[in-house]
């Protein structure tokens, strides 16, 4: 059996002229988790062309969908970019990824801090019924550079909450709390920031950060992760992995080695 399945693109969507997603289609077989990722590419010669993407459609969607940066030398994103309806990619057979909810100590809000693409897994688990059944709140931010970056953004806010399967959990758990750190914007300012000063609570009318009932993950640029990992370490939140449940964790398979 091939290490692969091969599936076609069904549709391409381009956010600005640096960040774009896709929808293909999705083999009966392929089974994942909210929050995982898996090998995607292109097939080439020798080798297909692969890196680690996380699968922003919900696990039960009959389509599979890819939230992506645009690199012009990049290996594979230079490709990917001009991916059209039609065109075939390979996905893996194994997602994996530590930012699923087992990983985690049960709490009272679920944070999903994300900044650039690494808004991508968070968007497969805000559409997971399991999520919001072991969490009283989630609180989904997205840390970008610009307001035009805020990819999926009016999806969040106006209609994931009409969505026929979960639109009633979303209004009554679900808080989107984007912020931009290069023009003016409702909030401003990094993750961090919001973090340290506990406005990533208080300015969602939560009460304030508390290790003993509150969980996170993390996933995006590598000073991000660092950062808030920095911050919860020092306020006592432990790593969680598959070996142990914690009150954090993080998506380590697109940090830079």
């Amino acid at each position: 059996m091939s290490a692969f399945h091969h599936e076609k693109v069904l549709s391409v969507h381009h956010w600005t002229d640096r960040l774009f997603s896709f929808k293909t289609t999705r083999d009966p077989s392929f089974r994942f988790r909210s929050g995982q990722f898996v090998m995607m590419g292109l097939a080439s010669e020798g080798k297909p062309l692969l890196r680690a993407y996380s699968l922003a459609s919900a696990h039960y969607d009959d389509q599979l969908e890819f939230f992506s940066i645009k690199v012009p030398n990049g290996p594979l994103t230079s490709r990917l970019q001009h991916l059209k309806e039609g065109d075939e990619i390979v996905v893996g057979r194994k997602p994996t990824g530590t930012l699923v909810t087992d990983n985690l100590r049960p709490g009272r809000a679920l944070y999903l801090l994300g900044t650039g693409t690494g808004l991508a897994p968070f968007l497969s688990i805000i559409r997971d019924p399991e999520a919001y059944e072991k969490f009283d709140r989630i609180v989904v931010a997205h840390g970008v550079r610009w307001i035009a970056d805020l990819a999926y953004g009016s999806y969040i806010q106006d209609d994931l909450p009409n969505d026929e399967l979960i639109g009633d959990l979303v209004r009554d758990k679900l808080i989107y709390y984007p912020t931009v750190t290069r023009e003016p914007f409702r909030n401003r300012g990094r993750l961090s920031a919001a973090l340290e000063s506990d406005r990533l609570a208080t300015d969602n009318g939560l009460l304030p950060i508390d290790r003993d009932q509150d969980r996170f993950m993390l996933c995006g640029s590598p000073a991000m992760l660092a950062d808030i990992r920095t911050i919860l370490k020092a306020r006592g939140f432990e790593e969680g992995n598959h070996g142990e449940p914690g009150d954090y964790v993080i998506e380590k398979a697109f940090v830079d080695k």
